[in-house]
């Protein structure tokens, strides 16, 4: 596969910030980040998707989750100064984010977003997160990544 310097990849660079960038083998039919994690032979825990949402009050947002988890709407409308919010229909992400679905990095959207990461990200040392094109992660420290995009840590998941 060839590998193409993303927005997000350049961002990073501009920044100064040390990451790796990690090819993957896509199925189309299978966007999971649990199969991404199963391509890049790490477990799903470390590998994080990012999710868009809308709130009814502050609009859009992003979310910040482990792969396997599910996002705890409530939990996410309360972080985000909202009574409710929806993630946006598939056919939104890319007007407003720039990005397809399975590669929405969230580096380099068309805006910075208030952003949210889930709290376990601080038990890795790295985290991996869509570089911006199916078939490629970027891995880096997540301390870098919430300074980077202003993410506040906080916990999002439903409980189990």
């Amino acid at each position: 596969m060839k590998i193409t310097k993303t927005n997000a990849v350049r961002l990073l660079g501009k920044a100064k910030i040390a990451y790796d960038l990690i090819a993957y083998e896509v199925d189309e039919s299978d966007l999971s980040a649990t199969h991404v994690a199963e391509q890049l032979k790490e477990p799903v825990e470390q590998v994080f998707k990012t999710l868009v949402l809308k709130g009814d009050k502050t609009g859009y947002f992003v979310c910040i989750i482990p792969g396997a988890e599910e996002l705890d709407l409530k939990k996410a409308a309360k972080m985000s100064g909202n009574k409710k919010c929806d993630m946006i229909p598939m056919k939104e992400l890319l007007p407003i984010t720039g990005y397809i679905r399975g590669a929405c990095s969230p580096f380099g959207m068309k805006k910075l977003f208030p952003t949210y990461i889930h709290t376990s990200c601080m038990n890795y040392d790295r985290i991996y997160v869509s570089a911006g094109q199916r078939g490629l992660q970027i891995h880096l420290a997540a301390s870098d990544l919430i300074k980077e995009i202003h993410a506040q840590v906080v916990d999002l998941i439903e409980s189990k």
